[in-house]
């Protein structure tokens, strides 16, 4: 392995790079360092020391600074689409809900990401971060396979390292805005500037606004339903002590509003079907409409400040940083149970007397309002299986009172420190070894509520005579501490061979505290946590270890092809549900319907081993870069996220899947058809099977949830000059998704709660009376699984030297897709959210 000097800056090769699109190989051979300034060298920072991507030995895909400007990519959920095996869903139920799904490994809802995020050089824990906007970018690398050896906590599925600009010694700046349909605007700035000689600040902005695609009916067709406003600051300031010492200070504040849980009900119960055929609908046919009468909304916001100082010493390089980090998230929303009458039905206290009244008041007055089918709004608030000529089957998010409110809240702090000595030197031997710390404070709360038509009041608990009183609460303090040790070698045996092993190890100190007061459930009388049947939730403690070695290998085949192998273990920490999610489960669903699902309040830790092997290099004097790999994963004990939907409301839970088997194979390819043509492509075929799984015994031979069957990625992107000062720029980028499931339950049946309503009683006074068995209410999830989908994206315009403008199209061929689909296996039905729809629009810039 040719390694770099230290004095060599990542700027300095990305000035160098003429590239089309995402780059996954790079001409190697005997390239060094001296090279970079007049070659089609990239430098990363995979292993945390800057090297030759083409040295790499592991998959790698890097988003240059041109590759940024001239994909318009600002979050996550931009650049994973344009890379091969990964996927994301973010921002269905709210804008902190990220999960980015690697070769088969999914980051679960509640549950810790599977993806590092490092924004130079700095790790963030939360995952909230992970599609926010980061400041400036320079450069992107997303790094697949386990890489807690390197780069720690959450890396179980792979790392997202980001650079952002760090001020040099001359003055620049610049500013972009976009305008697009639905009212969608968007600008960013920055200036970066020197102060005296050895100091410089970078301060930077940005604003966005969107009206979103959809309209809530029921309140007027207004604009309540994925709108959106975000605005945000970073300030970076960087000063040089001495000739060998670096400070690098950090900080940024960003505000989100806007809506949440963008969902409708797909009901998938074969054997009412023949009564309405929509209570057995495929998922990939649901017509999307929206009838809340809760405007449901989202707030977040984040501060973060972190400090880092670099110190050169003749032997080696020690850095130290620290982090702190606060990520306050709130959602109000229409409730969920309506269909099992948990507010329909009078009761001795105020509060269910009044929420009863408040439900028939509504439904006597939406007689006949148009819902999605198969809901129909009857003259009473009751389920349909009890009544079908008078009653009402409303689903979830219904114009009604009837389904309830709920409000939620995730407040985290994280204070993080790590310190880390790296040998200098171009010698054969690098090293480093280090230390980490991170303190986790988290308060989670999810409160259901009566609707009394006097909207939400944003507290979790709120009295029997209140408003909007509180009828279900789970309300927990998560505290986690994290110690870790690190340390790597990595050694050049000749000019073609390198080898290098990397070991981490991890503790994980958790505590969980219930916050739930000790009072009752005003409908049912019950403690409002089903937990506290037995009296006040005691808190519980956990601690989780890991010891995370990675071994890898390269090994020059020729001057511009390299072979290379790696195996690692991957690791995510253990946690605590909700506490007295273990006792809502086995009441309402193994006790009454006589499922056998286990759901623990402490779910497991998930331990993955991961061995990957490919080529990457170049051919015709480096104009095809290509990068080809195969994979196999094991996986224990994956963390996969669950929702249950009943009469006591809603609850999300983590669970285990015991055994998970991954596999596949993966193309890159750029080609420099000629000079200001390049074409460039991926696919990634990923295998997938559960192997055991005691949550739920009748899924093993299943999918990976959340994993897509293949993705493949094809672009283009022409430069050609056409006049002396401006040039003309497309770039088109076509992604195809393959098939996904997104729960453990795919080609399977399962008992619901209608299942356990039934079957009715014979009325000895109506002998022709139809009584219904209970296999009547079983479900079939076949038809959950999303269909393959292509999404094709278009920029066209010109360029100057410092200017553009650029017209775009998002989504060109407006497909129609989904974005996450939520089986709620006990339900009887799935909670779906669709994608975005096609969008035109305009951007223009100017740098200085």
């Amino acid at each position: 392995m040719r390694r770099l000097k230290t004095v060599l800056s990542v700027s300095a090769g990305m000035a160098a790079l003429v590239t089309a699109g995402p780059v996954m190989a790079q001409t190697g051979g005997d390239q060094t360092a001296e090279d970079a300034d007049d070659s089609n060298v990239i430098i990363v920072t995979a292993r945390r020391q800057d090297e030759l991507l083409a040295e790499v030995p592991a998959s790698v895909t890097v988003f240059t600074a041109e590759t940024l400007d001239r994909t318009g990519i600002q979050q996550a959920d931009e650049f994973v689409q344009l890379t091969a095996g990964v996927t994301i869903v973010t921002g269905t139920a709210e804008a902190g809900d990220t999960q980015i799904n690697i070769r088969g490994i999914n980051g679960a809802r509640d549950a810790e990401s599977s993806v590092a995020l490092v924004v130079d050089g700095i790790l963030k824990t939360n995952t909230a971060q992970l599609n926010q906007d980061q400041g400036t970018l320079r450069q992107i690398e997303i790094l697949k396979g386990p890489q807690g050896a390197l780069y720690g906590r959450n890396a179980a599925a792979g790392a997202i390292v980001i650079q952002t600009l760090k001020p040099g010694d001359f003055l620049e700046g610049g500013v972009k805005a976009s305008a697009a349909e639905d009212n969608t605007y968007r600008a960013s700035g920055y200036i970066s500037t020197p102060i005296g000689d050895n100091a410089g600040i970078v301060l930077s902005g940005s604003y966005s606004t969107s009206d979103g695609f959809y309209r809530n009916s029921f309140l007027g067709n207004r604009k309540v339903v994925d709108d959106q406003e975000i605005w945000s600051i970073d300030g970076r300031f960087v000063a040089e002590l001495g000739d060998s010492t670096e400070v690098d200070v950090k900080a940024r504040y960003a505000d989100l509003s806007g809506a949440s849980i963008n969902f409708n009900a797909a009901f998938h119960l074969p054997n009412f079907a023949a009564n309405n055929p929509a209570f057995f609908e495929d998922v990939n046919d649901h017509p999307f409409n929206y009838y809340s009468n809760i405007r449901p909304t989202n707030e977040q916001q984040t501060f973060e400040a972190s400090a880092k100082i670099t110190h050169e010493m003749d032997f080696a390089t020690l850095t130290a940083w620290a982090l702190y980090s606060d990520v306050d998230q709130a959602l109000t929303a229409d409730g969920t149970s309506a269909d099992f009458a948990r507010f329909t039905f009078p009761g001795a206290t105020p509060a269910s007397v009044a929420a009863s009244n408040s439900c028939f008041g509504t439904t006597a007055a939406l007689t006949g309002f148009p819902v999605n089918q198969p809901g129909f709004v009857g003259t009473l608030p009751i389920p349909f299986i009890f009544d079908p000529i008078n009653g009402s089957t409303f689903g979830p998010y219904s114009p009604t009172t009837c389904d309830g409110t709920q409000f939620q809240i995730r407040e985290q702090t994280d204070i993080s420190a790590e310190i880390r000595l790296a040998s200098n030197g171009d010698g054969p031997l690098a090293w480093q070894v280090g230390a980490y710390f991170l303190n986790i404070d988290r308060d989670v709360g999810v409160s259901i509520g009566a609707d009394l038509g006097q909207g939400i009041t944003r507290q979790l608990f709120n009295d029997a005579n209140s408003s909007n009183p509180t009828s279900q609460l789970f309300f927990d303090n998560f505290n986690t501490n994290v110690y870790a040790a690190f340390g790597s070698l990595d050694y050049e045996v000749t000019d073609r061979l390198d080898i290098g092993v990397a070991l981490r190890y991890d503790i994980e100190d958790r505590e969980v505290s219930n916050q739930v007061p000790l009072v009752t459930d005003p409908i049912t009388g019950a403690p409002i946590n089903p937990g506290q049947a037995f009296g006040a939730i005691a808190d519980q403690n956990e601690t989780f270890k890991q010891l995370q070695p990675k071994l890898s290998l390269r090994y020059g085949l020729t001057d511009d092809v390299n072979f290379y192998a790696n195996w690692g273990i991957g690791f995510k920490s253990g946690g605590f549900n909700n506490q007295g999610s273990a006792a809502i489960v086995d009441q309402n669903f193994n006790q009454f319907i006589g499922t056998n699902v286990l759901i623990n309040d402490i779910f497991r830790k998930e331990k993955s081993s991961a061995f990957e092997a490919g080529f990457k290099g170049s051919i015709a004097d480096g104009r095809v870069t290509f990068d080809l790999a195969g994979y196999y994963t094991e996986v224990d004990d994956m963390q996969f996220f669950e929702f249950f939907v009943g009469a006591f409301g809603l609850l999300r839970v983590v669970s285990n899947i015991d055994e998970v088997e991954l596999y596949g194979v993966e193309f890159n390819a750029n080609a420099e058809i000629i000079e200001g043509w390049n074409v460039f492509g991926s696919v990634n075929w990923t295998e997938s099977e559960i192997k055991a799984n005691n949550s739920r015994p009748n899924t093993v031979g299943n999918k990976s949830p959340y994993t897509a069957d293949y993705t493949i990625n094809l672009g283009t992107q022409v430069v050609a000059p056409i006049a002396d000062s401006f040039d003309l720029v497309m770039r088109a980028d076509y992604r195809i998704t393959g098939p996904t499931w997104f729960h453990s339950v795919q080609n399977n049946t399962s008992p619901t709660l209608f299942s356990g309503l039934l079957p009715l009683p014979a009325d000895a006074n109506s002998p022709n009376k139809l009584v219904l068995p209970g296999f009547v209410g079983d479900a079939d999830y076949s038809i959950t699984q999303r269909e393959a989908f292509g999404v094709m994206d278009l920029r066209f315009g010109i360029e100057g030297e410092n200017w553009n403008v650029t017209a775009f199209a998002d989504n060109l061929f407006n497909r129609r897709y989904l974005n996450e689909v939520i089986p709620a296996i006990e339900f009887g039905g799935s909670f779906i959210s669709p994608g975005g729809l096609r969008r035109f629009g305009v951007e223009v810039g100017y740098t200085f």
